[in-house]
């Protein structure tokens, strides 16, 4: 047991560290913008029963940590209370002690009359089974927590259900309420994934090598802490532990080798539709209330998880803050949308849809959609994600990008032709903010000062930029974006890495949003392609096997590069720009049969011919650009 407790400490001091760090959630009362007030404790403490059995429909046990509310003499109260269910990859021993940075900190709710259930998911903590993250069978098992916690066995359960917790537990939030289990009356998913594979796991085409990673590797090595149990049930805990080597060995490691050596993993296919949210999200009929990060890992997905709700008139809300993916699932800034803090809003949310509370003004208060605006740092608010405010918007390419040289230019007007050249540097994107979005936002936590994670204009002399002369009227952008971008390659292939940017008077420059493709993945399904205005400003690549098709030699062919969403506004006397490259490491590396074909020289097209642009959601109309 002594080893256990050593593993748990070390991972304990580093979730309490990201919390002292300024990432634990704030108890500020909420704005005087709202007429709600939180409601004081009921009650004074919580009792926590721990590693209860929850037995599936195959016999695996999985196990959860019960905090009930408690007297001052720590015993639970004898009554029965709706359940707020987490699902957890990452042993709940550990984000029980995280300060609610991985999704465990209960009490605010539990002393107001909630009982808090924590699963830890199949395969990892003190479950039995094999981990196969978000496979059919670990999926089948949220429906089936959610009945167990419903049922009326449960003593401290009166039927009523919702759902909490950020990232993995946003997602296993998903999956649960799209099997529409008897009792569940709402969720609150902070930074839930939509499409693994567009998401996150090979964005463009190319491997994500920065998160991936680190995130099996959690899991792994959570999962292989000896478990709680085994000092009162050694034969199930030894099982447990056995079942979690069998997942790395049989999963984790095959799963990377796989992918990194060009094999089904490194395509899009059976095997990530089955993990992908977005496949099940019409079955989703409950409340939800979502938190999402213009940084965040998810930053791509979870827009488009509230748009399905919206669209289908389900209750569902959305705030977009300034977020890396630590700080959105710490959801410490939220309270800067003004709204009240994390567990707030938590509260607001449960006690009307779980507690039948009136609450007249909840709509009123809070906006279906609220986003950080970048450039401003003001809060914007909206009824949908692409509303009618919002117009197709073009600009062109024009002139080209010397190699540490003069940008090429972006108009509204008659551009210019030119043909500029992008060199393999495998070091592009190694310290910006690209690098620490898909590092989990690790890099901001540890030197939050350090000037390229901030400024790109040593990073962009890498590549190529095409900027606006100074603005004499603002250009304010809300959503998806596209680079339409003419390319020919020497090798055949490449990755076309592009960051829009806000360029200011002082000459530093900001990254406020980026989209990769692999050229050879260049195929495009118009019918899942997004358009606004006859504008496309979001591609839908295949991303399969049969779908990739190298450049011959001297084509010129359109690449479009999904740049992944946000909200900005550029001011008068800043210049907009995109820059583009062949690499962003550490975030994507290409795989092994992709290796030689990326280690080219790509070059960008501008003409009557070849027509790049930049397209994008506009807000209101695009004033003229020169």
């Amino acid at each position: 047991m002594r080893t256990r407790h050593v593993i748990i400490r070390l991972l304990t001091v580093l979730a309490l560290t990201l919390s002292v760090m300024g990432f634990s959630s704030s108890l500020a009362t909420a704005t005087a913008a709202t007429t709600w007030q939180p409601r004081a404790e009921e009650y004074p403490n919580t009792v926590t029963e721990r590693d209860v059995a929850i037995p599936m429909s195959d016999g695996t046990i999985l196990r959860g940590d019960v905090v009930r509310p408690a007297d001052a003499d720590g015993k639970a109260i004898d009554k029965r209370f709706p359940v707020i269910v987490t699902i957890t990859a990452y042993n709940k021993t550990v984000t029980a002690s995280s300060g609610g940075l991985l999704g465990g900190d209960s009490a605010y709710l539990v002393k107001r009359g909630y009982v808090q259930l924590t699963v830890d998911a199949r395969g990892t903590g003190s479950s039995e089974g094999v981990w196969r993250a978000f496979d059919a069978r670990e999926n089948q098992d949220g429906g089936e927590i959610m009945t167990w916690a419903h049922s009326s066995e449960r003593p401290w359960s009166n039927g009523i259900t919702g759902m909490s917790g950020p990232s993995y537990m946003g997602i296993s939030q998903l999956w649960a309420a799209a099997a529409q289990p008897p009792g569940l009356k709402a969720i609150f998913p902070q930074v839930p994934g939509a499409d693994v594979y567009r998401d996150v796991v090979a964005s463009g085409g190319q491997l994500d090598v920065g998160f991936i990673p680190l995130w099996l590797g959690l899991v792994t090595t959570t999962g292989l802490i000896p478990p709680a149990v085994l000092a009162t049930s050694p034969e199930s805990a030894i099982k447990e532990l056995l079942d979690h080597l069998t997942g790395a060995g049989t999963f984790t490691v095959p799963l990377l080798l796989s992918a990194l050596l060009g094999g089904d993993p490194a395509y899009d296919g059976a095997f990530y539709k089955e993990r992908s949210a977005i496949n099940v999200i019409d079955k989703v009929k409950v409340p939800a209330f979502f938190v999402s990060g213009e940084y965040d890992l998810f930053q791509r997905g979870t827009p488009l998880l509230f748009e399905n709700l919206n669209k289908r008139g389900v209750p569902t809300k959305m705030i977009v803050g300034p977020w890396d993916h630590l700080q959105a699932s710490s959801g410490a800034g939220i309270g800067d949308a003004g709204y009240g803090s994390l567990q707030e809003l938590q509260l607001r949310w449960f006690d009307h849809y779980l507690k039948d509370a009136s609450d007249p003004t909840l709509d009123s208060d809070i906006a279906n959609l609220t986003y950080y605006e970048q450039g401003t740092g003001a809060w914007s608010k909206s009824s949908k994600w692409i509303d009618s405010s919002l117009k197709g918007a073009t600009l062109k390419l024009s002139g080209t990008s010397a190699p540490l040289g003069a940008p090429g230019g972006l108009t509204s007007g008659t551009p210019a032709a030119g043909t500029s050249s992008l060199y393999p540097v495998p070091v592009a994107g190694l310290c910006t903010r690209s690098a620490s979005q898909w590092t989990a936002g690790i890099p901001n936590l540890i030197a939050p000062q350090l000037p390229c994670l901030t400024d790109n204009q040593l990073n962009d002399k890498a590549g190529a930029v095409f900027s606006t002369k100074p603005l004499t009227s603002a250009v304010t952008l809300q959503g998806p974006i596209n680079a339409h971008l003419y390319a020919s390659s020497l090798g055949g292939d490449g990755m076309l890495s592009v960051a829009l940017e806000d360029e200011a008077p002082d000459g530093t420059v900001k990254r406020l949003t980026g989209g990769w493709q692999v050229i050879s993945h260049r195929a495009l399904d118009t019918s899942k392609s997004r358009y606004l205005d006859g504008v496309l400003i979001q591609p839908f690549h295949p991303f399969t096997q049969a779908a990739q098709k190298p450049l011959a030699a001297g084509e010129v062919a359109p690449i479009d590069v999904e740049v992944f969403p946000t909200r900005a506004k550029v001011l008068p006397g800043h210049k907009l720009r995109i820059a583009v490259q062949t690499f962003d490491v550490p975030h994507l590396l290409p795989t092994l049969p992709q290796l030689l074909g990326t280690l080219t020289v790509v070059k960008i097209h501008n003409s009557p011919a070849y027509p790049s642009t930049i397209n994008f959601p506009s807000v209101g109309a695009l004033p003229a650009v020169k």
